[in-house]
């Protein structure tokens, strides 16, 4: 593994994204147990709801304690090229804060999510809120947008044959995904990632890139890639509430195993190397 990731972290990413939603499961089946079940409840049943209620309330307050802790790494963060043409705005960036979406979970400490919003080109994003809960994921620019390597390396990760859902577009489709994505975590990462790939660069990272388009993989297992080779094409699968491109760097493959580590992309010429901060654009 990558030096520079102390332990505390591993565990916060190998726990704690499936933690919260497990204890929130056993508590409220335990819940409604009590206020729908049987009276009296059988006492071959009786006996194990306490053990289960209290196991189903530690690991939620093990899952929500974990949102809150920062562990330090001591790397350097891996230099990106972009993988994206046009103005693409961040959205729960590292460079406002970390964990960027809340979890160490699935290797997405440093993660970003881009969307794209360019409407100089005519682009524009459609904007949230509105009576329209649902909406096609064709109404977004960046559904079906190109994606490209931000590294020289070889695929060792393939999966994009889930299909595309409707984003969800005010504040009631938010509150479906919220739902939805507690059942997303029961089934893994495969399931909040919806269809992604996974790079290993030549220096020994994994990078990640998920919510792709169905059957948009342009790549498959064991090729190599370089810099600017096409990958696959935005989508919206996944726990994913409109079209955009998750991105992160791991110290392991497979995303239910992985550390995050932090990542920046390379400034052209004389620019700086950066992540863009929540609602900042990034323009390439």
């Amino acid at each position: 593994m990558p030096d520079g990731v102390p332990a505390v972290h591993r565990l916060l990413a190998r726990t704690g994204g499936i933690a919260a939603p497990v204890g929130a499961v056993l508590v409220v089946a335990v819940a409604a147990l009590a206020l729908f079940g049987p009276d009296p409840v059988p006492s071959g049943i009786r006996v194990v709801t306490l053990p289960v209620a209290v196991i189903g309330v530690l690991l939620l307050g093990a899952g929500t304690v974990s949102l809150f802790l920062r562990p330090t790494l001591r790397r350097s963060p891996v230099r990106l090229a972009p993988p994206v043409t046009g103005r693409w705005v961040a959205v729960n960036s590292p460079a406002t804060k970390v964990p960027s979406h809340g979890t160490h979970a699935y290797g997405q400490t440093f993660a970003v999510d881009l969307v794209l919003d360019d409407p100089d080109s005519g682009r524009r994003r459609p904007e949230h809120g509105g009576a329209q809960a649902f909406r096609a994921p064709t109404d977004y620019p960046a559904f079906g947008v190109p994606l490209r390597s931000p590294v020289d390396g070889t695929v060792v990760r393939v999966r994009d044959s889930q299909r595309d859902h409707r984003a969800r577009a005010n504040a009631a489709g938010v509150a479906y995904m919220v739902l939805d994505g507690l059942v997303r975590e029961l089934g893994g990462p495969g399931r909040v990632l919806g269809n992604h790939l996974v790079l290993r660069a030549d220096t020994g990272e994994f990078v990640l890139l998920a919510h792709l388009q169905q059957g948009s993989a342009e790549v498959r297992v064991g090729d190599r890639v370089g810099i600017g080779d096409p990958l696959a094409r935005c989508g919206n699968t996944g726990n994913s509430s409109e079209p955009h491109l998750h991105l992160q760097v791991m110290d392991h493959p497979r995303p239910g195993r992985a550390v995050g580590l932090p990542m920046t992309f390379r400034g052209e010429g004389a620019a700086p190397d950066r992540v863009p901060a929540d609602n900042e654009a990034m323009t390439v």
